[in-house]
């Protein structure tokens, strides 16, 4: 089935990246909504699925972005309405708060390449490897919504994923990153990068080889079509 996916995007630097590239490889039409241009999310009836991307700031930052507000409310009616959602970072923090987890100050900050376990949990159809090197970019972290299957953990972050109604998608981690994109997100937040176990330089992160994203979207890529069966 064609869809048409709705994706919220929250900076310029934080687009689809690579599930732009599933999205076309299977014939699917994505629109990104520029929510820090104050553009109005859409209805939920004209879309298929809703695909959150990440960005620097909290879920509870209304004050400074009051885009989040319309937001929030998006994204519960989407839940709510069955539709197939993906969140990224942030968004994977958004639709935790909307299904009524906690987000917060998450132990240890996780910037760079660093690897995630498959959760004992993870259902054995989502075929994800046992250990997979993927790029992270976060300091607040989610609790596991009820109802939610965890399907990742990593030493930093108990919670890198969840699967919800096998349709609602939440990913900590940012398997969507391609090289341009993790570039520009450097280029942007360089600022953040501090001092920590799970902390790289600018330099390390820049000199990832070309496999380990390769190896990535192919989960993603696999993850993607398995929940989009669901909705």
């Amino acid at each position: 089935m064609q869809m048409h996916i709705i994706c919220f995007q929250h900076v310029p630097f934080e687009g689809p990246a690579a599930i732009a590239d599933w999205a076309d490889s299977r014939g699917h039409a994505l629109e990104c909504i520029r929510l820090f241009d104050n553009e109005p999310t859409p209805p939920c009836d004209s879309y298929d699925m809703l695909l959150i991307m990440g960005g620097p700031m909290n879920i509870d930052e209304e004050t400074e972005h009051p885009w989040l507000t319309a937001e929030k409310a998006a994204i519960r009616e989407a839940i709510q309405a069955g539709k197939i959602v993906v969140g990224i970072c942030l968004g994977a923090q958004l639709i935790a708060d909307a299904l009524g987890a906690k987000v917060e100050r998450g132990p240890q900050a996780e910037i760079g390449w660093l690897p995630i376990e498959k959760s004992p949990e993870a259902s054995q159809a989502l075929r994800l490897p046992d250990s997979l090197r993927v790029f992270h970019w976060h300091g607040d972290s989610f609790t596991l919504p009820v109802g939610a299957v965890r399907i990742a953990s990593s030493a930093a972050c108990p919670h890198q994923g969840f699967l919800y109604q096998e349709r609602v998608l939440a990913l900590q981690c940012h398997l969507e990153s391609t090289p341009a994109s993790m570039h520009a997100l450097i280029d942007a937040c360089e600022d953040e990068i501090g001092i920590g176990p799970y902390i790289q330089d600018a330099s390390t992160m820049r000199s990832e080889p070309e496999t380990t994203f390769r190896n990535m979207q192919a989960v993603l890529f696999q993850l993607l079509d398995r929940i989009s069966c669901h909705g």
